[in-house]
């Protein structure tokens, strides 16, 4: 007698099921990773802008700059001006020149959970909209 090797569908279908049951599981976990890692990103990047702006001042006799001017000076890289690890950054200067806000703002809920800002003070805080911030922590210095 000839007996066929190899395997069944149903032998398949359940390796399948395993498969996906297992996806379910891992993806959620993958996805919160790669949001706290953008977190974590935007608030490096941030303390980099704080940097850039002191060195900045000392340049230009005690006036802050624009994104474009810091790029000007090479205090920072281009891609500033765009999109790093799903957040913007966008600079709110005074007329005088002399404070400034920065803003980080993520692309998506799947980027960044939080938004965050930083000013001439250097510290950086979760944004004042209530829902882009943890519970209760609106305005808030990151720990």
């Amino acid at each position: 007698m000839y007996k066929e090797k190899g395997f069944s569908l149903l032998e398949l279908l359940i390796v399948v099921a395993i498969i996906l049951i297992i996806a379910t599981i891992a993806i959620p976990s993958l996805l919160r990773s790669r949001q706290v890692a953008h977190e974590t990103s935007a608030v490096a990047n941030l303390k980099t802008l704080n940097t850039a702006q002191i060195s900045y001042t000392t340049l230009s006799g005690g006036t802050y700059g624009t994104m474009t001017d810091l790029i000007g000076a090479a205090l920072i890289d281009s891609r500033f001006s765009g999109t790093i690890s799903g957040y913007n950054y966008t600079f709110n200067i005074a007329a005088n020149f002399r404070d400034f806000t920065v803003y980080a703002t993520a692309m998506s809920a799947n980027e960044g959970r939080y938004d965050y800002s930083t000013a001439p003070d250097y510290v950086i805080r979760f944004t004042t909209v209530t829902t882009r911030a943890p519970n209760g922590q609106a305005g808030a210095p990151v720990q």
